[in-house]
């Protein structure tokens, strides 16, 4: 193996040996070790964060490793950023993992053979190596192109990563061309990216940096692969996670290799299948979310509003049943075959439209 990786690392010694030691099975050649301070309100993070690094001492192959260790805390948005671009500065192209991304061995082949095929196509911006289907395999093609493509395990180029727009600059411009509408025409999809977007843009969301990273690549016109089978196991999900925490289906999930050589796609062309079995995996968390935070937003009036037009049509309906419930009655009434039942049948007609009147 040729290719460098790049391993970002903070306070779960645990994780990342079991990370490291999937890496040793590649033996890069280079070794970049992006490493976040401890928190200042955490000071046991003081002796994890150590722990961590001391685990990297551990590299037992003929390696170059290179470290970039920050004294203090990043954070989850910052240090991955500025760690990546320390990376390319150094280097044109990378693999790159997480703490908490468990690599199958032919992950790394997988990516080092596709950063090679793609290195001078624009059109393609990232390689992924988890499969958010788990498997979605055709006897065609060993991967695909798409829109989506998750950072728990991934390649680029340095060509790619200077596209990325990590502080949003370039979002009010988005948003007033309309951009999100033509790659999303399905107002409900739509509705749930922007929602995000302008959270991460107006800071409601201070935490993350790849969805930064998805945008620049929508924008770019970038597609990101992702393999026929899922590549790399998020084992983070757990208490002491920044966002990897609870049940989540996409914890843990397993891998499996994937098979060489590969068989590539004849033509470099989104699978609009895969990315619609994506999109309606959480369809469902889209639709959730973003109601809930129309309601929020609106403060309840909305819901106000409309229980008083329901009330109005209600009170309206329920003057239409008894006029008509009136002019039942009152044709029973003088109806002259029934003159001499008119009190029963007058009984029989009030209990029959006694439901109608309990609204």
């Amino acid at each position: 193996m040729n290719t460098p990786v790049a391993l970002i690392i903070f306070n779960r010694p645990d994780c990342t040996e079991r990370v490291l030691k999937s890496i040793a099975k590649a033996k890069p050649p280079k070794l970049f070790v992006i490493a976040d301070g401890p928190r200042p309100n955490r000071p046991d993070d003081i002796e994890k964060c150590r722990a961590t690094r001391a685990v990297i001492d551990k590299v037992d192959w003929e390696c170059e490793v290179i470290t970039d260790y920050s004294d203090i805390n990043l954070g989850c948005k910052m240090r991955p950023v500025s760690g990546i671009d320390w990376v390319f500065e150094q280097v044109e192209e990378a693999i790159i993992l997480e703490d908490d991304c468990l690599a199958d061995p032919s992950f790394f082949r997988f990516c080092e053979e596709l950063l090679e095929r793609y290195r001078n196509d624009e059109r393609v911006m990232m390689i992924g190596g988890i499969n958010f289907l788990g498997n979605y395999q055709t006897k065609y093609q060993s991967y695909y192109f798409s829109l989506f493509g998750g950072t728990w395990g991934w390649a680029t180029w340095r060509r790619a990563w200077k596209l990325n727009d990590p502080d949003m600059k370039l979002w009010p411009q988005i948003q007033a061309m309309g951009l999100l509408e033509k790659i999303f025409p399905i107002p409900e999809q739509c509705n749930y990216w922007r929602d995000y977007f302008q959270k991460v843009s107006d800071g409601t969301i201070t935490d993350a940096w790849d969805y930064q990273w998805l945008l620049s690549c929508w924008v770019n016109s970038g597609y990101r692969i992702f393999p026929e089978v899922n590549l790399v196991s998020n084992i983070g999900f757990r208490d002491d996670a920044t966002h990897t925490f609870g049940e989540s289906p996409l914890a843990n999930m397993p891998t499996s290799p994937i098979s060489f050589p590969l068989k590539h796609p004849p033509f470099i062309f989104r699978s609009i299948e895969a990315d619609e079995k994506i999109q309606e995996s959480f369809s469902g968390k889209m639709k959730k979310d973003y109601e809930t935070d129309q309601i929020n937003e609106t403060n309840g009036k909305l819901i106000r509003s409309g229980l008083s037009a329901v009330f109005n049509r209600l009170e309206n309906f329920r003057l239409f049943v008894y006029f008509v419930c009136f002019v039942i009655l009152s044709s029973t009434a003088i109806t002259e075959a029934d003159r001499d039942d008119r009190f029963c049948a007058q009984q029989h007609d009030a209990a029959a439209c006694a439901p109608a009147f309990a609204l």
